[in-house]
């Protein structure tokens, strides 16, 4: 383990810290990436890590994780053999091919890469830049921004593993693919994991990546997942994060669309104490759709900053956005989403809706809408609220016998229910929506006229007027 020194700035740390350690962080590398790496430390140097003063972090502070001693494992000390002994899914019924990494590290019983019989590949990257160092050259960086103040800088400098994903041209992968996250450290460790995704035409693919935490002790993870999807490919993406309060979680996801093909990702950030999710789409070709949906429910002083960006390059493309969040306490939430639609993007049709419920005085929320428009003929629009739960609606639910506490819990479960029905999967619905029920009902302690009776095997039926709500 190596570990970050004090009395420098967060900047002179990471650079020395990546000197100290060159020779163990790139010895996976090919040329290529080493270049990638230097290139990265270079924009460090010159940008520094992200302050008040850039734009996309003006409402969220790095200050308090960098003053953290961190740790970093360069070597691969914390692999297990058998991850089933300190972890397993507890989604019932959730059929997927299942791959963890631990603390950044790709974990593996049998082999670091697998084929599948239709021919896609799956495992680690660190193995794949040895075994097709042409194809990750290809593609790896090419997506990310070095030269702005962020923490991609910072990953591609920093990464050693994570995830490869291959899908052949017109393979379309039966099961869901699940990424696993594990952090399980007894020290403050800081991960820098990479992912790189690749559908050729006509495929399909749908990953779950999931992250969670062992312990309570601090840990910061970053992770950067570049995704490429060729002619009429179709992912289905979801981001799910159920971590503890002393961790931060700070995700760059980058989507590249070519012509007809469909992505739709879902956010899902049940618990954590710090998180910062950017999701970044590129619509290159005609007739591409991108659905991006969010759902954030923070309490005590938790923080999570949803940063979007979809760039509509090509004509006749559609994207879709809409975030809800649920805040309690002292909860902070920042929403910054972004439409570009470009000179030759006609017949664009962009949405986006923030929408946000304060349950408290102390809870804040910051959102930022914004289109940035130069083509005519489109059809774009955007929308944000801000406040308490509707009067109105719990008037009509007190009417109908609800006392306030119950009649609250269901106007919040009704409001999360929007976006977790746009889940396909149904396992992980239903998991995600008993989960969202569990959370509502821990912080209301009533259960005597519970409307949702969660001890009964009948499923629930709410005779109201959803119109109403």
């Amino acid at each position: 383990m190596s570990n970050l020194t004090e009395n420098m700035t967060a900047e002179q740390m990471m650079i020395n810290t990546f000197s100290d350690n060159f020779d163990a962080i790139t010895s996976s590398d090919t040329q290529a990436i080493t270049l990638l790496r230097q290139r990265a430390i270079e924009s460090l140097k010159k940008n520094g890590l992200p302050d008040d003063d850039t734009e996309n972090w003006r409402f969220t502070s790095l200050d308090p994780l960098f003053n953290t001693p961190f740790k970093f494992d360069f070597s691969n000390k914390s692999r297990p053999f058998d991850i089933s002994k300190i972890f397993s899914c507890d989604i019932y019924d959730l059929d997927t091919f299942s791959i963890t990494l631990l603390n950044g590290w790709y974990v593996y019983q049998n082999a670091p890469l697998t084929t599948l019989s239709n021919g896609t590949i799956i495992g680690s990257l660190s193995k794949a830049m040895e075994v097709y160092p042409e194809l990750i050259d290809k593609y790896i960086g090419t997506l990310t921004d070095l030269e702005q103040p962020g923490l991609s800088a910072l990953n591609t400098a920093f990464f050693q593993d994570g995830i490869f994903i291959y899908v052949p041209e017109g393979v379309e992968v039966e099961k869901p693919i699940q990424v696993i996250n594990i952090i399980d450290s007894e020290d403050p460790v800081m991960v820098h994991a990479r992912h790189l995704v690749i559908q050729e035409k006509n495929s399909k693919l749908t990953l779950v990546h999931c992250d969670h935490s062992l312990t309570h002790n601090i840990s910061f993870t970053s992770s950067v997942t570049e995704s490429f999807l060729e002619k009429r490919a179709h992912q289905e993406f979801y981001k799910i994060q159920n971590k503890g309060p002393n961790s931060a979680v700070i995700n760059n996801a980058f989507f590249r669309q070519k012509h007809l093909s469909n992505l739709v990702t879902h956010a899902l950030i049940l618990n954590g104490g710090f998180t910062k999710n950017m999701v970044n789409v590129a619509l290159q070709e005609s007739q591409t759709k991108a659905e991006l949906n969010g759902l954030y429910m923070v309490d005590s002083n938790q923080h999570v900053d949803n940063q979007i960006f979809v760039d509509h390059i090509a004509p006749e493309c559609e994207s879709e956005q809409l975030y809800k969040g649920i805040l309690d306490d002292e909860a902070t939430a920042v929403f910054s989403g972004k439409i570009m639609v470009r000179k030759e993007a006609q017949k664009t049709l962009a949405y986006q809706n923030n929408k946000n419920i304060l349950l408290t005085d102390d809870a804040k929320a910051n959102t930022q809408p914004q289109l940035e428009i130069y083509a005519d003929d489109v059809k774009c629009s955007h929308g944000a609220t801000v406040g308490q739960l509707d009067p109105e609606a719990m008037f009509y639910l007190r009417s109908r016998g609800l006392n306030p506490k119950t009649a609250r819990q269901l106007l919040l479960y009704a409001f999360a229910r929007e976006i977790v029905q746009r889940i396909s999967i149904e396992p992980l619905r239903e998991r995600i929506d008993h989960m969202i029920d569990k959370r509502l009902k821990g912080e209301l302690s009533i259960c005597d006229q519970c409307v949702l009776h969660c001890n009964s095997k009948e499923p629930t039926v709410f005779n109201i007027d959803v119109s109403k709500l």
